[in-house]
């Protein structure tokens, strides 16, 4: 039905019926029942649809689109001539909103409302738009007439980091209402951070005239070890409340997926502040103010002994570790992690202290081993989790400092070596450790030294020459983000790389928010490097650039952060890198199961309390961003960069890499797959240049994101 990529699917409340949004914008409405294509509407946006929306209560005649030509169109299907008609219908917009000054990324609607809809912009408003008050807006810029519907201006709302305030555009991505509790509102975009909004605390709709400063939210979600990061690429693509509205899922660019609690009542065990990342990874006898225990014992968490009843499952528990362990040695430590999750994820209530400590250390062993994305943060969650259970051991110290060193944390790396010798002064490994972090920190010195020499002696641009994309990338003046004491080598492989930000400006007039043909133009490209803190105009595309009031700039003199909640489960696998839509959501109508779409045309399933990896199906000859579970059926449906969309029951017989945890078909290709999408997420600084010397440009001025 369609002709081109389908960038959004959605079923209507009843599950009746299919509505999806494609690059040749044209929305397509399907029967569920009868698989067939009902209606093919010509919607006269001029850019690649990116979200479609049935509007509730409407007897689905009411649909709304939002593309890259900045536009939300409403249309009513009662108005398509004929019936059962799918042959390139007609029909002109009821109602036409053109106040974004960016492509528009995502719609949201409420349960029972049949007179407003959202529209989350690149622009960094939030719109909302009640079909009572108009059916049209001013186009952005008009002077006769305001338009005011802006219901979050976050044009001022970006943040570097949690410690940091707000400052700069936050392009927004995602957003989604609570069908649970629709006063609350879940907004994702171009920094780390989802925000939590109460829509009865926010000010009156506002206009584009004046940048408001961003309204106060209810919760930030990030995973603590993305919360301080500062990179101009980490940002989320999709996020979405579950099924019951108490947890919300994010899918971040570049990264995985996290599972959340919402905070109901303003307190939070997941919570943290923007201290508490060095905290972890400092070395301190005393972890949250609480010396350490000296020792752990065989009891119940409340106590009590164990009984016989659950001697078969701690039996099973032991059994897990021992093959974790097992896989520590043999080199496959993907599946002894996996062993470990189910020890810690499905039995943490029965374990005892020691052998919870001794799974942390074991999985935090193999997470260092593996060394995927993120794998050594983990790895410190595990570490600093088993301290808090026992400080008499070493190896938790250990290990540590075996991820602080992955990290190129070679300073904090040596104190915890340090410790864990003081405990184990016979063990050789670990004496072997103090000396190998010793090396690293000489050889970090000797590096740290040789390029300040190096770049004294180098004219820089004043000087009259023009840096080189490497010149700037090795420079000797470190980010911020990455530790002083980390060698080059160290860092390439660490989460901690500096990235930049590039600009990148064709000949082709135009606006930048639209695909004016989907062919790849080859030509010249200028680049404009900017490191993080440099000066730049950061003013949205609407509005004036002033930035907010001078009070809110006084205040912000005195800004003090607040906390964020921390994830409570991750699931990886995936890749999320080559399109800015792609979905993570959540499966069944009690949100028991997460799915995500990948850029190696396959998606993948898991366990939502374990993070277990369920099923990976293949869904798409290219990519898959979209994944929608039906509302109260056992199906789902995908699409991607194909201009199908496929619908997927538990009975079809697909072919899965895992099965309910057993081998399938594909069962040799599934670490490959896995190991591949996790090379593609941690590419070092050479794929960078790599990546920009071969960058093609669609005209716009885009380079192949979607």
């Amino acid at each position: 039905g369609h002709l081109g990529c389908v960038n959004a699917v959605a079923w209507n409340s009843k599950g009746t019926m299919l509505i999806s949004g494609s690059d040749d914008t044209r929305i397509n409405i399907w029967s569920y029942s009868g698989r067939k294509l009902l209606h093919s509407i010509d919607t006269g946006h001029t850019a690649n649809i990116f979200c479609t929306k049935f509007i509730p209560e409407t007897s689905d005649e009411l649909v709304a689109s939002g593309a890259g030509d900045a536009e939300v169109r409403l249309f009513n299907l009662s108005r398509l001539s004929g019936s059962g008609s799918s042959d390139n219908s007609i029909i002109a917009p009821s109602a036409l909103y053109q106040c974004h000054a960016r492509r528009v990324k995502k719609l949201a609607v409420e349960n029972g409302n049949p007179n407003v809809v959202w529209s989350a912009s690149e622009d960094g408003t939030l719109r909302q738009h009640d079909f009572r008050e108009g059916t049209s807006c001013p186009p952005a810029g008009s002077s006769h007439q305001e338009c005011r519907n802006i219901l979050l201006d976050l044009r001022s709302g970006s943040k570097r980091s949690l410690g940091d305030p707000p400052k700069q555009v936050l392009s927004l991505k995602s957003c989604d209402i609570s069908s649970t509790r629709p006063h609350l509102l879940l907004v994702g975009g171009s920094d780390a951070f989802a925000r939590l909004y109460d829509r009865r605390m926010l000010p009156p709709l506002s206009s584009c005239r004046k940048r408001m400063s961003p309204p106060p939210c209810v919760n930030y979600f990030c995973p603590m070890h993305l919360s301080d990061r500062g990179h101009p690429s980490l940002h989320l693509t999709h996020v979405t409340f579950s099924p019951d509205g108490h947890e919300v899922l994010l899918s971040y660019s570049g990264e995985h997926a996290y599972l959340m609690n919402v905070n109901h009542a303003g307190m939070n065990e997941m919570q943290y502040t923007s201290g508490d990342v060095s905290k972890m990874m400092t070395y301190s006898p005393i972890v949250n103010g609480i010396e350490l225990q000296s020792c752990v014992s065989n009891v119940f968490p409340n106590g009590f002994p164990i009984k016989k009843n659950i001697a078969a499952k701690l039996d099973k528990c032991r059994k897990l570790i021992k093959y974790a362990k097992k896989s520590l040695d043999n080199g496959i430590p993907y599946y002894g992690i996996e062993a470990c999750n189910e020890v810690l994820n499905g039995y943490s209530h029965i374990i005892g202290s020691a052998l919870k400590h001794e799974c942390l250390c074991t999985r935090a062993a193999l997470l260092i081993k593996r060394d995927w994305k993120n794998d050594a943060h983990m790895a410190i969650r595990d570490c600093y989790a088993a301290r808090k259970i026992d400080n008499s051991s070493y190896k938790a110290l250990f290990y540590m400092s075996e991820a602080l060193s992955q990290l190129g944390r070679h300073e904090d790396a040596l104190d915890f070596a340090v410790a864990s010798h003081s405990l184990a002064p016979l063990k050789s490994e670990v004496a072997e450790r103090v000396e190998n972090v010793k090396k690293d920190i000489a050889l970090a010195e000797a590096e740290k030294n040789s390029k300040a020499n190096d770049g004294a002696s180098r004219s820089d641009i004043r000087g009259g020459r023009i840096l080189s994309l490497s010149d700037i990338l090795y420079r000797p003046e470190a980010n911020g983000d990455v530790p002083q004491d980390g060698s080059r080598s160290d860092r390439d492989d660490s989460d901690y790389d500096e990235e930049l930000e590039l600009d990148f400006e064709t000949s082709i007039s135009g606006d930048e928010a639209q695909d004016l043909d989907s062919n790849i133009l080859h030509g010249s490209l200028n680049v404009r490097i900017h490191r993080r803190g440099d000066s730049r105009d950061n003013a949205g595309a609407s509005g004036p650039s002033d930035s907010p009031s001078s009070s809110s700039q006084s205040s912000r003199t005195c800004y003090l952060p607040e906390p964020a909640v921390d994830m409570k489960q991750r699931f990886i696998g995936h890749c999320n890198i080559g399109t800015d839509i792609k979905q993570a959501n959540f499966l069944g109508q009690r949100g028991e199961y997460v799915a995500s779409g990948s850029d190696d045309g396959r998606w993948f399933i898991w366990e939502k309390r374990t993070g277990r990896l369920i099923k990976i199906l293949n869904g798409d000859g290219s990519v898959v961003n979209c994944i929608q579970c039906h509302p109260f059926d056992f199906v789902v449906a995908t699409s991607g960069i194909d201009s199908t969309i496929k619908i997927w029951t538990p009975s079809a017989p697909v072919p899965s890499s895992v099965a309910d945890g057993s081998a399938g078909p594909e069962t040799c290709d599934v670490l490959a797959a896995i190991e591949s999408n996790q090379q593609k997420l941690s590419r070092s600084r050479n794929s960078i240049l790599l990546h920009v010397s071969s960058l093609t440009v669609r005209p716009g001025g885009q380079e192949g994101w979607i």
